[in-house]
């Protein structure tokens, strides 16, 4: 056993109604022999207040002073009223129409995106993307103060979004209700989607040699001495009332060659087309979005030297290959998103060889391979599931509801597979989509963690009716699996925690605090 993530501080209170007080790591040296299968589900996009705000007995909204959740300007003066949504809260074609005019005025502090008596927008109609980026994330957390959020977006008031849900409305509310929804539970790494992904499989940030000298060398962003601040171009608003900010240059790079907002994979299915007259089962490396191959150690590498099997189940993966035409398309199902596959950038997954074939494997149009595979009580030891583009819950190109009730389909099926007495399911989402929250990230290293969001265990094992206040982030799963494999933890969760105690924290949860063991 990985003797690393041993707790250091007791279960303290344990409260009647099953809702954890503790705080901190809180675990304890729990036998993970009888857990068998572990079953990784990945949304996308919202922030815990976003979701959850309102769920009894975690640290939501109700916690939340107008105090706390007034947003400052750039200037550090408090913002008068929240800046306008840019463009309108709903994107064109989508009823009802919410456009920008109507939104001027807004209140300095959070709004329910579906209040009857405001804008009466339900969880099923799609609203509009909001930025999600490596530096703008932590300029907008501004030193855990979180009160930046709007003076560093593109979209305006729209941060401050939130949905008043209830078992009702939210099928994966219910199903919280039944198990345990941790509620300090942070996004691995500051930013979109890309880097999270990433940092799920292998705790690590991808990397770009000699960038300044490849086609990739105008993607290198330009950013103040203190590594965090991007450089404002001079034309940029000095008001977040006047205009959503300009950058020197927000790029996917960072000045010594991390890539850190979206890049393509260099094999396909990628958003990047195959060379001309080169191998079609690549991307082309010209294309300045082409990330090198890269070749740090995953968790795939450590089950596969421990002979433990696993899958990736890439929803539409197959359908993508095939159809390139759905690949990143709003206006064609399934929308595949390219970048949300990360194990289709290492080297050793490489088209071709039989890492490949065996680990990476098609979920199937709207799950289907994935769920057969759960009936048929055929899952590997470690299986990640992503959701295909529709039905993940990402703002601008889908809704809430439709991804919500396709996972707690997959859950239902999961629940009654010959598998399920030994199976412990974890649903959370890669990052927070651009939304506030109020809780302040704990201090950890260059790469975050970065904004809290919701998340779901799901089990046989797990404490029912329970609210987990221990705190976790994305590398809390890979923290879960090496203890439960007996694995070396990965370099990254080793660095993670060190910055963590550095910083005055604590180490990072392995989730056995939500199990009953």
């Amino acid at each position: 056993m990985n003797r690393k993530l041993i707790i250091t501080a007791p279960l303290t209170v344990l409260i009647a109604t099953g809702l954890c007080a503790c705080g901190g790591n809180g675990e304890h040296e729990a036998d993970l022999s009888a857990v068998k299968n572990i079953v990784v589900i990945y949304a996308e996009n919202r922030s815990f207040d976003n979701l959850y705000g309102n769920y009894p007995g975690a640290n939501g909204l109700q916690k939340v002073t107008a105090a706390d959740a007034r947003q400052f300007d750039r200037d550090g003066s408090v913002l008068p009223t929240l800046p306008p949504i840019r463009g309108g809260l709903t994107g064109i074609g989508v009823s009802p129409a919410v456009t920008e005019a109507m939104t001027v005025n807004l209140a300095n502090s959070p709004f329910a995106i579906d209040d009857s008596a405001g804008f009466n927008l339900p969880l099923s109609v799609m609203t509009r993307d909001l930025y999600h980026r490596f530096y703008e994330n932590q300029m907008q957390i501004h030193g855990g103060k979180n009160d930046m959020f709007a003076a560093w977006a593109n979209s305006g008031a729209f941060v401050m979004g939130h949905y008043t849900t209830n078992a009702d409305t939210l099928p994966l509310y219910k199903i919280a209700q039944q198990y345990t929804l941790a509620d300090n539970f942070f996004m691995s790494a500051f930013g979109g989607s890309f880097l999270n992904h990433q940092w799920l499989v292998c705790a690590c940030t991808p990397t770009y040699p000699y960038a300044d000298t490849s086609v990739a060398a105008g993607l290198i962003s330009a950013v103040e001495p203190d590594g965090v601040t991007l450089t404002l171009a001079r034309s940029s608003p000095s008001s977040a009332l006047e205009g959503a900010p300009k950058y020197a240059n927000s790029g996917n790079l960072t000045p010594d060659f991390f890539a850190i907002n979206t890049m393509q994979p260099p094999y396909q299915p990628s958003y990047n087309p195959p060379p001309v007259g080169g191998d079609p089962r690549l991307a082309d490396p010209g294309m300045p979005t082409t990330l090198p191959p890269q070749t740090q150690t995953h968790i795939g590498d450590l089950l596969n030297d421990a002979k433990v099997s696993w899958a990736w189940y890439g929803g539409a993966w197959d359908v993508a290959l095939t159809h390139r035409m759905v690949i990143n398309s709003l206006t064609m199902v399934p929308n595949f998103q390219t970048h949300h596959q990360p194990f289709n950038y290492f080297a050793d997954l490489a088209p071709g060889t039989a890492n490949r074939a065996e680990h990476l494997l098609d979920g199937g149009l709207n799950g289907s391979e994935f769920i057969r595979a759960i009936d048929a009580g055929a899952l590997p030891q470690v299986s990640f599931y992503k959701p295909q583009g529709n039905l993940d819950e990402h703002a601008g190109y889908t809704d809430v509801a439709s991804g919500d009730a396709h996972i707690a389909d997959v859950i239902e099926h999961l629940q009654k597979s010959p598998q399920w007495e030994n199976m412990v399911v974890v649903v959370t989402y890669d990052e927070n989509g651009g939304f506030w929250d109020h809780v302040a990230p704990p201090k950890g290293d260059r790469w975050g963690p970065g904004t809290r969001i919701p998340a779901l265990v799901i089990s046989p094992f797990a404490k029912k009716v329970f609210v987990d206040h221990t705190q976790y982030d994305t590398t809390s799963i890979l923290r879960l699996i090496t203890r439960r494999y007996s694995l070396q933890p990965l370099p990254g969760l080793v660095s993670r925690d060190a910055a963590l105690t550095a910083n005055g924290g604590e180490p990072m949860g392995d989730l056995t605090n939500a199990l009953q063991l």
